[in-house]
């Protein structure tokens, strides 16, 4: 699975991971992470990533 980076902070969200802090379990594509989940670190909406 492809990671995204956060262009405004640098996060990158790594599909393997998730983000389970925020929701988002291991093992969630992309194209799957709720629209309205936002960056943890800066808070930028998905809109706000592009492919790694």
């Amino acid at each position: 699975m492809k990671k995204y980076v956060c262009i405004v902070c640098g996060y990158e969200y790594d599909p393997e991971v998730g983000d389970p802090d925020n929701g988002v379990a291991p093992g969630t594509a992309w194209g799957d992470v709720p629209e309205d989940w936002t960056c943890p670190i800066c808070g930028a909406g998905k809109e706000e990533f592009e492919e790694a």
